[in-house]
């Protein structure tokens, strides 16, 4: 039986990871932009980016003063007995003590009074999803931090179903051009096609944990991820709003089957601290994939 305190344990060193600690592939690709880019002031701000990479990394200290809202992506095997209360409880103490240890900033306030609960929880914060993983003897948790400057620049539009990808490409080109550099820019673009509102919005989220370069399998949509990533590098806002050629490391798009009276699609900007880090723990101990 996998404990509380073990798992609790496992969160706190999960959001430590995942914000001090950029992944692989977006310091990849990061590290490309650098080398490509032909701007001087955006070379300047891409090498300052990843020499901050590399100073968080080596001093264990969140990457952004802006640790961001916490998400917990929670999978949860169909073969794991427990009970998920006590996962939520978890979920909830490990954020309380990783404030205080990694430290990170206090971010979560009441949305009408403002009040700060010193702590990253309080009412619906921590952000939870949770999957049952068929088959699975573990619990996958995925912790997503997301700044405010890059969350501000969501979007959300509901298309007629006659406007079609023409439109989607418009809307997209349109969020990211309007945004400038207010998501601290390059990141990933984050897109939400179908379902429904919120669960456009949430597949846009979701999309930003994929990895850069890892296209969606289906073939036409895996299209206009690249025609969109080419279309928005040539709208020059470049890396911090400076100008230069990357202002997006990758499109990512997620799509589900939605009415057939309706199109939604939903933008999610990420900033260059694309930040994200998962752990899988079992009943004989913690995985760090």
């Amino acid at each position: 039986m996998i404990s509380e305190k073990i798992i609790t344990e496992a969160i706190v060193e999960l959001l430590r990871r995942a914000e001090t600690d950029l992944p692989e592939d977006v310091e990849s690709a990061l590290k490309k932009a650098y080398r490509e880019e032909k701007s001087k002031l955006g070379k300047i701000q891409l090498r300052e980016i990843l020499e901050n990479v590399k100073f968080a990394r080596e001093n264990s200290i969140p990457i952004c003063q802006d640790t961001g809202i916490i998400n917990f992506y929670v999978g949860l095997g169909s073969r794991v007995k427990i009970d998920y209360a006590l996962i939520e409880n978890a979920l909830i103490n490990a954020t309380k003590l990783a404030t205080e240890e990694i430290p990170l900033r206090p971010n979560a306030v009441n949305p009408l009074t403002r009040e700060n609960s010193g702590n990253n929880t309080g009412i619906g914060i921590p952000n939870v999803e949770l999957e049952i993983l068929k088959g699975g003897d573990y619990i996958e948790i995925t912790a997503f931090p997301k700044g405010a400057g890059s969350e501000n620049m969501c979007r959300l539009k509901m298309l007629k179903p006659s406007d079609g990808i023409k439109d989607i490409r418009r809307f997209a080109l349109k969020s990211v051009a309007e945004a400038k550099g207010n998501p601290c820019p390059p990141g990933v673009v984050g897109m939400g096609i179908g379902g429904s509102s919120d669960l456009a919005t949430r597949l846009a989220k979701r999309a930003l944990m994929r990895k850069i370069g890892e296209r969606n399998k289906d073939k036409e949509v895996a299209n206009l991820e690249q025609e969109l990533e080419n279309s928005i590098n040539k709208l020059g806002i470049g890396p911090m709003g400076l100008g230069g050629k990357t202002t997006c490391l990758g499109v990512n798009i997620e799509i589900a089957y939605c009415h057939t009276g309706s199109l939604p699609v939903a933008i999610n900007i990420g900033c260059w601290t694309n930040r994200g880090a998962t752990v899988r723990i079992r009943d004989n101990g913690v995985e760090f994939p």
